[in-house]
């Protein structure tokens, strides 16, 4: 019979696996759908492959409130948010330097922005109630609504890709619902074992979720960003975590709230709540210098997501 670390420990190591192969599936035909019927690559990295990649954390988020706590969701989407900042762009630009469009930062990034300033302004009374869940919700329906107005009214120009513009592809929605059952079954398996091992060691629900956690639903980001920078594709990597850290606030956070109200610690206020706001401000300032991430940029990213894990360390 295995022991109950063993067992936590498989659990723990399975969901992080079956998270990443369900969001490969995942990003993989949500991307070919999109970008068969001509949406631009940054459009699809801020919205399709962002919202496929943040499917764990919503997932884990609900999943977790609905029979771990709140804190772990809650420490789960500041987790991934500042490690999908300060390690997987960081990576990614250590990898190769990253060029910002303008429309990039002209038409998402301050929606980053808004949307981590919103969390803050929302939770500072220490709970995110169903009205505050539902006015996140809105502002993601905003986000969208923005979005398909200029998909609309600046499409993309032809692509050079034989297979796109095919339309729906059955083997692409397969891609997609092969990856969603994967997610659901990895996010049970991440909570439980992650959960169940770090509590049994002593650890809190939040720091549960700011690290184990967050660090293996930020797995879809970091392949999806490091092959995005591998392949010179910067568009996706630099507009996955854009839009990622959109809906993990807007929509997971937004979710969970109307679940049930999330609880936010005096020391979350006081610590991962400012920590989730320097990095992004941090990020911005990068990304409009010179419109691109450098190899030095992605240093000082990994270095200040290292001082932050190690910050909260017991």
């Amino acid at each position: 019979m295995l022991s109950g670390t063993t067992l936590s420990v498989l659990l723990l190591a399975a969901g992080v696996v079956a998270l990443y192969i369900g969001a490969e599936l995942l990003v993989a035909g949500a991307g070919r759908l999109a970008l068969g019927v001509g949406l631009r690559a940054a459009t699809v990295g801020v919205t399709v492959i962002a919202f496929a990649t943040t499917a764990p954390e919503l997932f884990v988020a609900v999943i977790g409130a609905l029979g771990v706590g709140t804190d772990t969701g809650l420490g789960t989407v500041l987790g991934s948010n500042i490690a999908n900042i300060g390690l997987v762009l960081g990576l990614a630009a250590l990898i190769k330097p990253l060029s910002v469009s303008e429309r990039v930062m002209r038409r998402h990034v301050p929606f980053m922005v808004f949307a981590a300033l919103l969390l803050v302004v929302l939770g500072a009374d220490g709970t995110i109630g169903r009205l505050e869940g539902a006015i996140m919700l809105l502002s993601l329906a905003g986000f969208t609504g923005y979005l398909v107005y200029y998909v609309n009214v600046d499409p993309a120009p032809p692509s050079a890709d034989p297979d796109a513009g095919e339309g729906i592809q059955t083997r692409d929605v397969a891609f997609v619902l092969g990856g969603l059952l994967a997610l659901v079954v990895g996010s049970r398996w991440l909570v439980a074992g992650g959960s169940a091992l770090l509590l049994d060691l002593g650890f809190s629900e939040l720091f549960v979720g700011l690290t184990v956690l967050a660090l293996g639903t930020s797995l879809p980001e970091l392949a999806a960003s490091v092959v995005g920078a591998i392949r010179g594709e910067t568009a996706f990597a630099i507009g996955n975590i854009v839009g990622s850290n959109i809906y993990n606030v807007l929509a997971v956070l937004g979710i969970v709230a109307l679940i049930t109200p999330i609880s936010i610690s005096t020391a979350t206020l006081r610590f991962e709540l400012p920590m989730l706001v320097a990095f992004t401000v941090v990020l911005v300032a990068m990304m409009g210098y010179g419109r691109r991430l450098s190899r030095l940029d992605g240093a000082g990213l990994v270095v200040g997501y290292v001082i932050f894990v190690y910050l909260l360390l017991p």
